[in-house]
C-alpha cells in the first residue's frame, strides 16, 4: 500500500533521552478525503461529530507537511515520539541536530492540557522550543511554545 502512495509510515524518533521508547511506526493516509470516505464520513457535520475527528485532523496536518517536504525534493525528516509511560508528541521535525516537537490538536481553543506532552518532552530534552498546531485562527507564543493556526502552517 505504501508504494501506491495511499498511505505512509511515520517512524518513531529513536535518538532520544529515553531508552524505553515505543518503536512501532504510525500509519497515515496521504488523502484525508479517502480516509473520511472509508470511515463513512460524508459531510462536514459528520466529521465534526465523529469520534476520530482529532486523528483525522492530525493526519491532515502531518500528510500536508510530509507532501511539502517531498515536493521540495527532500526526504521528510519527520518522526513521532512515544515513551512506555504513554507520553507522546505527534511530530518531531529534525533539522540537523535540532529537534522541533509538534503537537497537533483539532480544537479551536487552547487549553493548558494540550501542551502537557510538549512540556514533558521539552523538560526531558532541556529545550523550551516547541509548536502547537490547532484548529483555531490565531498565531502567538505561550511559555516558549509557538501556537500556530492550521491555516498558517
Amino acid at each position: 500500500m505504501a508504494a501506491s502512495y495511499i498511505i505512509f509510515l511515520l517512524k518513531p524518533h529513536s535518538r532520544n533521552f529515553n531508552k524505553r521508547l515505543v518503536k512501532t511506526p504510525k500509519l497515515y493516509f496521504y488523502d484525508t478525503g479517502l480516509l473520511c470516505y472509508l470511515l463513512g464520513i460524508r459531510t462536514l457535520k459528520n466529521l465534526d461529530m465523529h469520534s476520530q475527528r482529532g486523528a483525522i485532523f492530525e493526519t491532515y496536518i502531518i500528510s500536508e507537511l510530509y507532501k511539502s517536504s517531498f515536493n521540495s525534493g527532500i526526504e521528510p525528516p519527520m518522526y513521532y515520539w512515544r515513551d512506555s509511560q504513554g507520553h507522546e508528541v505527534d511530530l518531531i521535525i529534525e533539522d540537523g541536530e535540532n529537534l522541533l516537537p509538534v503537537e497537533i490538536k483539532s480544537g479551536q481553543t487552547i487549553s493548558g492540557s494540550m501542551m502537557s506532552n510538549l512540556d514533558y518532552w521539552c523538560k526531558q530534552n532541556g529545550t523550551e522550543s516547541g509548536m502547537l498546531i490547532y484548529g483555531g485562527n490565531d498565531n502567538y507564543s505561550r511559555k516558549g511554545i509557538q501556537v500556530r493556526s492550521w491555516a498558517s502552517v
